[in-house]
């Protein structure tokens, strides 16, 4: 591999899950936590150093001190207020993006040719104020959006199907990274089987459309039912962010839902959803457009409500 670096902003549970998703999976040369908690960052990095030895090789570093971060080549953002009991993602937007005011400027002195990967919620939201407030171009200010979802519907569907790999489960989940995200059913199959025609060997279809809605709402609710049980979700995001991370580094040009601030296509602009990327080395190097039912074009346009609405708030 060469010289590569991995900045991370925040060690708390998300931040270090995915300083350690990154490690185990050696996607960088360096790793570099973040986090003005001077004892809970230097607690974190030793943590990991200590383990060092059962790594790819590659070093971490954590620090209080910006320059840390130093030449990262991608910075991702974990640091936040996490939404209350009865709260949303989007409730909690106001105070992210003043988090994001005070750090980005300082992030870009540091390391002015980093690609930013956004996960601290509402991502979607804040992927837009984080380019406003960068000015970079938009393929360097993307997030995680809905790749969580995607992995989690073709977890759902994968089990459903009676055990296929999850290799072969082509869906996705697009929209806003929150409660108006729905999957792209009329795209998505089982291996070559559009996934309402998939049959069960005792002739149920267990994706029918009647069984869709249900699938969807279950998807949506995942994560705060292990936020009930638990207090956060990490694992799960950590090794997202690392995939994609992972993704640009090594130029993969692979196909991810992930945010990104649209210019037109899918007939929205000035709004960050999460629709089938192309990523690699420049971050997201092309936005991929489906033809998608009226029903999923609606969906589409109530997610785009919903974010323009809460970066409106956040500009206020």
């Amino acid at each position: 591999m060469t010289r590569s670096k991995i900045g991370i902003v925040g060690a708390g549970a998300v931040g270090t899950s995915t300083a350690f998703a990154c490690l185990s999976g050696g996607v960088a040369r360096e790793i570099a936590l973040y986090d003005l908690n001077a004892e809970k960052v230097r607690a974190e990095y030793l943590d990991f150093a200590h383990g060092s030895m059962f790594f790819e090789p590659s070093s971490v570093r954590g620090s209080h001190d910006i320059e840390v971060l130093r030449d990262s080549d991608i910075v991702i953002m974990t640091a936040g207020a996490k939404p209350k009991p009865g709260q949303s993602r989007l409730d909690v937007a106001t105070t992210n993006a003043e988090i994001l005011r005070a750090v980005i400027p300082a992030v870009l002195e540091v390391a002015p040719e980093a690609i930013f990967i956004l996960v601290t919620n509402p991502c979607d939201v804040l992927t837009v104020i984080a380019q406003e407030i960068s000015g970079l171009p938009r393929e360097r200010v993307i997030s995680a959006g809905t790749l969580l979802d995607t992995a989690r519907l073709r977890w759902l569907l994968a089990h459903r199907a009676g055990g296929i790999a999850e290799s072969s489960i082509h869906a996705h989940v697009i929209g806003e990274h929150g409660d108006t995200s729905f999957p792209l059913w009329s795209q998505a199959s089982i291996g070559p089987v559009p996934v309402s025609e998939f049959t069960l060997p005792d002739g149920t279809k267990p994706f029918a459309e009647h069984a869709q809605s249900a699938i969807a709402q279950e998807v949506r609710e995942a994560g705060w039912a292990i936020v009930q049980a638990k207090g956060t979700t990490n694992s799960a995001i950590g090794l997202a962010s690392a995939r994609i991370a992972r993704a640009t580094l090594r130029d993969e040009r692979v196909i991810l839902p992930l945010s990104i601030v649209l210019e037109g296509e899918w007939g929205l602009s000035g709004v960050a959803l999460s629709v089938p990327t192309v990523v690699g080395r420049a971050g997201i190097e092309q936005v991929l457009d489906l033809p998608i039912t009226d029903a999923e074009r609606a969906a589409l346009e109530r997610s785009a409500t919903a974010i323009r609405a809460a970066v409106a708030k956040v500009r206020q």
